[in-house]
């Protein structure tokens, strides 16, 4: 598939690092030389250097010849004008970055559809139903569902004194014959294992585990997490994201939401039906502490500042919240999320990154993902007839070592891969994959 990337902040860089090894070709066009370079210094894209709302620039891009032209750069009016050129240009499909809701309304979409513009992304949305989701998950660190939640993997911190601690893998799977389960990554440290039966479970591990939806509960009391519910929640920070949090949740949990802007909290307060919205500066403790922080169930922190919310969220842990879920723009920040002592941090660029490349179907891969804050990928791939992965059962088909069959998705339903599964044409199959693997992982799936 010929792409344009319009964009090279961290939602184009991300997307092209993850389309890159799938064999596309790749234009990034990049009005800041300096950024460009440093991108094609790191990812196999042919560079512009230019404005993608230059009709010159699209033209020089062969934008006529393009399957698809993707504009993510930080103005959303430039990502509106860019991907209605391009389809005017002959670009056969476009999608654009927004920054405001109402856009991606479904009543809204028609009328984008008629400028050309045929898949809307707003990275606030994808980002508050993020954090949703591990508030339902949460014992989760990380939640990915595949299928429509026929298969899900679930990351999950290890306590240093719940039972399975230093035991081995394969012990353990055979206590829990009656669950369909895999664990199918470990983060330790700054490491990440693709494990065997062999290897132990260490206290602090960040396990990855796919497993069906009977299967969750089950997984979730294996570490020691079934004990954790969530009643009462706390949200610093009124933004884009954080009310959108708010007005998922409020109907479900007691829900308490701070920002220290007087004139937003008042429109939140008309916004929001059951919230209880308090004007003040979150990083005070002592307001943090008159507010009910210590009967918290959940504390999340959505501010524009990055240490804020780091800082907050772990001042909550502190005093004893269970989950802590902070919004950080900068990627560097995500592995050390587990190391001080975080559950789960959000980043909407790369959930929008995400987002995009399952939009972005080549052939048979139907979705990649890229779990934050440990060095591996997700791939789901469609098996097409007389594929390589159909000839023999998982346990002889010599797959890359630090690569995992972890299930697979028959007839509208979800199975986890044992050595006797013998993968068949049409199934949809899920692989945990360190990144040097993933070029030979593709040949199973041809």
């Amino acid at each position: 598939m010929k792409i344009i990337i319009a964009g090279g902040g961290e939602v184009g860089f991300h997307l092209a690092k993850q389309l890159a090894g799938e064999e596309h070709d790749i234009t990034l066009i990049e009005l800041d030389n300096d950024r460009l370079e440093k991108i094609q210094s790191t990812v196999e894209v042919y560079g512009i250097h230019g404005s993608s709302t230059s009709v010159n620039v699209l033209k020089d891009a062969k934008v006529s010849e393009t399957d698809l032209v993707v504009a993510v750069t930080s103005l959303e009016a430039v990502n509106i004008n860019t991907a209605t050129l391009a389809k005017k240009l002959g670009a056969r499909k476009t999608i654009a970055r927004v920054e405001h809701a109402e856009y991606v309304a479904e009543e809204n979409l028609d009328l984008f559809k008629s400028m050309g513009i045929d898949y809307l992304i707003y990275p606030e949305e994808l980002a508050a139903l993020e954090v949703v989701k591990l508030i339902e998950r949460v014992a989760a660190t990380d939640v990915v569902e595949f299928e429509k939640g026929k298969l899900t993997i679930i990351g999950l911190k290890l306590d240093k004194n719940i039972p399975i601690i230093r035991r081995s893998l394969k012990e353990v799977a055979s206590e829990l014959q009656s669950v369909s389960f895999r664990i199918v990554a470990i983060q330790r440290g700054i490491r990440t294992i693709i494990p065997t039966g062999e290897d132990l479970f260490l206290p602090n591990d960040q396990v990855f585990v796919i497993t069906t939806p009977e299967g969750i509960e089950q997984i979730i009391k294996m570490a020691g997490k079934d004990h954790m519910k969530m009643e009462n929640i706390m949200i610093l920070g009124g933004g884009k994201v954080g009310r959108k949090v708010a007005k998922l949740l409020e109907n479900k949990l007691s829900v308490k939401l701070i920002d220290s802007d007087k004139t937003k909290a008042e429109e939140l307060a008309n916004y929001l039906d059951k919230t209880l919205v308090i004007q003040g500066d979150g990083r005070d403790i002592d307001l943090l502490a008159q507010e009910g922080i210590v009967d918290m169930d959940g504390f999340i922190a959505l501010t524009e500042d990055n240490e804020t919310n780091i800082i907050t969220c772990l001042m909550a842990k502190h005093l004893g919240v269970k989950k802590s879920i902070a919004l950080v723009d900068n990627v560097d920040y995500i592995p050390l999320s587990q190391t001080i002592g975080l559950d789960s941090l959000i980043n909407k660029k790369l959930i929008a990154a995400n987002n995009l490349s399952r939009f972005i179907r080549k052939s048979n891969l139907i979705t990649t993902v890229t779990l934050q804050g440990i060095d591996a990928e997700v791939l789901e791939y469609n098996v097409n007839p007389k594929s390589p992965i159909t000839k023999k059962p998982v346990k002889d088909l010599k797959f890359p070592k630090n690569a995992l069959i972890g299930g697979y998705v028959r007839r509208d339903k979800g199975y986890i891969a044992v050595g006797d599964t013998q993968i068949q044409e049409g199934d949809k199959v899920v692989v945990f994959a360190l990144p040097g693997t993933i070029k030979e992982v593709e040949k199973f799936f041809k």
